[in-house]
């Protein structure tokens, strides 16, 4: 009777103790039934569902493309008609035109050139009645490698022949870029200068014609003439300067058997 009553009590103490039930378990468990239930009554819906998602962010790069120009095809027809015209424009006007005229430049060029050579100058400018001379040939082939050149034989044979403000007229049209007497052409244009009394326009042009520091022909001897200008424009320090440069540089230069001498005169004595 008393084991009896024992067992009964501790039945009764079970029975009284509360279930204690996690809410999130269960929450999760009723979720993961739901998604079973609803696999079992729609067969691969997930997959088509995923399948569909990939298809809206997956774009084909050519439809994409066709879409564009369909779009635009108006202007991007205008912008390729302007493109070719261009280039065709400058096929033609490089073959059919430049080509041609460069030729016809530089033969004409010749024959006063050898005028040139022979000091011959008048007719070397103007030409021989059935030749053009420098004048013509630099206003006909204007825009021609030739007819550029024309423009610093011109200013060459009107310095020669006294017409200085002539000679910088020509000289200045003359572009000394990409030639070989660039810096020639920038020092007669100083002498030139110097002629017309302007001496900062000289010594501006004879910086330019000393530039070239491995040119040992040209720059000692437009050193000499820039330290002309310098002291006919009362800058005597800066006449000093230009033939010490010929001095220390062009020690074996026709310039600097004289440098000394021109020193001296100065007022400087080594």
């Amino acid at each position: 009777m008393r084991l009896k009553t024992k067992k009964t009590i501790n039945n009764k103490a079970r029975s009284n103790t509360p279930t204690r039930v996690d809410k999130s378990s269960a929450a999760a468990d009723m979720g993961l039934l739901i998604m079973a239930n609803s696999a079992r009554n729609q067969p691969g819906a997930e997959i088509t569902a995923e399948r569909k998602v990939t298809r809206e962010v997956e774009t084909d790069p050519l439809e994409t493309l066709q879409a564009f120009y369909e779009k635009n095809k108006k202007m991007i027809s205008t912008i390729t008609t302007v493109v070719l015209g261009v280039v065709v424009v400058y096929f033609a006007y490089t073959k059919l035109y430049k080509g041609p005229a460069e030729e016809k430049a530089a033969t004409a060029l010749s024959f006063p050139q050898m005028y040139f050579q022979a000091d011959s100058l008048n007719m070397a400018l103007n030409g021989d009645g059935k030749n053009l001379g420098f004048t013509k040939i630099a206003k006909k082939y204007d825009g021609t490698a030739a007819g550029n050149l024309a423009n610093y034989y011109e200013g060459v044979c009107l310095l020669k022949m006294g017409d200085f403000k002539g000679a910088i007229k020509s000289l200045e049209a003359f572009n000394g870029k990409g030639t070989m007497v660039a810096y020639q052409a920038w020092g007669l244009l100083g002498d030139a200068y110097m002629e017309t009394g302007n001496s900062a326009k000289a010594i501006e042009n004879f910086k330019k014609a000393t530039g070239d520091k491995d040119n040992v022909m040209v720059t000692p001897m437009y050193l000499y003439h820039m330290a002309l200008a310098y002291e006919a424009g009362n800058q005597a320090n800066d006449a000093k300067a230009a033939l010490k440069r010929i001095r220390d540089e062009y020690p074996r230069s026709m310039q600097a058997r004289d440098v000394d001498k021109e020193l001296a005169r100065l007022g400087e004595v080594n």
